[in-house]
């Protein structure tokens, strides 16, 4: 009998624990059996107890691999990781390693394993902000350059991957695993009782989010958003579940204190918890890009607090507008909405909750005909 061949699955922060959900379940569902999944949590995300509530909520096993790298500055944390995966690789290499979305444990171990002759996979190429500025602009680049497999989202992550020079067959358009999960979670969200323990009324309630380092590490733009919160939340409550790095800022800046009653402050909430906020909620401010997705499957209209966005489609098709981070744009655009003007979208195809048995599908005729 054939050995049964090993894949490692990457995952280092919460929206890589979301991905990798729709996997392990499609491999259970589906009998996937050419090949055994390793879970590797590099520690990026370095609460080891915020990680646990997400795998706990996803019902994902616990890592087999957890390599404790902790935070740090992009470099000492890429380093480590790939020190710390270098090891593992050389000791136990798999077969494939599958690496999701643009932390920087995807390109950290993507680039180990192919400095070690070991392919990849990158569930989420293509994606594409043209924004160098970025951090995960140039982590999504290099991973896609150096990826065996590259499975996409949305059609715009085929077009940039072809007019990059990517050969055709690397690409498959697989669809979006964000809403596998979300799909797979719908069902629970209201036993969470998330609404009635803040106190909310549906649709009667705006959702932040905030975490990326162009507004949150700049005092002026961290400024000009909460003063644009603070606005928005005379009309309504706006709910801030705080990621520790924002906090941190908004003490350091001395702006935590001003957020005043109206905006209800609460702790990171597990997945469900927050996707019964996400689907409750009158619009969704936010700079996150799984949550463009996500709303824009709600049907949810999404304020995008950045200049751009890695996710055309939920423009074009879904509910998402990008208006930047000032207060005045802000402030327009929420009472905008509040007036009425609720932006109509549709769902992008193949957003039907399949996408991780697409991936296993192609992934279970691994390796390719006439290659080792």
């Amino acid at each position: 009998m054939a050995k049964s061949l090993l894949f490692d699955l990457i995952v280092g922060a919460r929206p890589n624990f979301v991905k990798v959900a729709p996997i392990f379940h499609a491999k259970r569902d589906y009998s996937f059996n050419s090949f055994r999944l390793r879970l590797v949590h590099t520690g990026q995300h370095y609460d080891y107890e915020m990680s646990k509530a997400f795998f706990d909520d996803l019902e994902i096993p616990e890592p087999d691999v957890y390599l404790e790298v902790g935070s740090g500055s992009h470099g000492f944390q890429m380093g480590k990781i790939m020190i710390e995966y270098e090891k593992l690789l050389l000791e136990d290499p798999p077969d494939l390693v599958i690496v999701f979305g643009d932390v920087n444990s995807t390109i950290a171990t993507a680039m180990v394993a192919t400095k070690l002759r070991l392919p990849v996979a990158h569930v989420e190429a293509g994606l594409r902000s043209f924004d160098w500025s970025m951090p995960e602009e140039i982590n999504r680049i290099l991973t896609d350059r150096i990826s065996r497999y590259l499975f996409t989202t949305e059609k715009s992550g085929n077009e940039n991957l072809l007019r990059e020079g990517i050969e055709k067959e690397r690409i498959h358009f697989v669809g979006n695993l964000m809403i596998d999960s979300l799909k797979m979670a719908l069902p629970n969200t209201e036993k969470t009782g998330i609404l009635k323990k803040l106190g909310l009324r549906e649709g009667d309630f705006a959702l932040l989010t905030l975490h990326r380092p162009s507004n949150v590490d700049r005092p002026e733009n961290l400024r000009e958003i909460v003063l644009a919160v603070k606005e928005v939340s005379r009309n309504l409550p706006v709910v801030f579940p705080v990621h520790p790095r924002t906090k941190k800022r908004l003490k350091e800046f001395g702006l935590y204190e001003s957020l005043d009653s109206g905006i209800v402050k609460v702790e990171p909430l597990p997945y469900t918890s927050f996707l019964a906020l996400e689907k409750n909620a009158s619009f969704v401010l936010t700079d996150s890009g799984g949550i463009q997705e996500e709303t824009t499957y709600l049907g949810v209209p999404c304020l995008t607090l950045r200049p751009n966005t890695e996710r055309p489609v939920t423009v074009e098709m879904g509910t998402n507008r990008v208006i930047g981070n000032s207060r005045e744009k802000v402030v327009k655009e929420s009472l905008r909405i509040l007036g009425g003007d609720r932006k109509k979208g549709k769902i992008p195809p193949l957003w039907d909750g399949k996408a991780s048995i697409r991936i296993l599908d192609i992934l279970s005729k691994y390796p390719p005909e006439g290659k080792g």
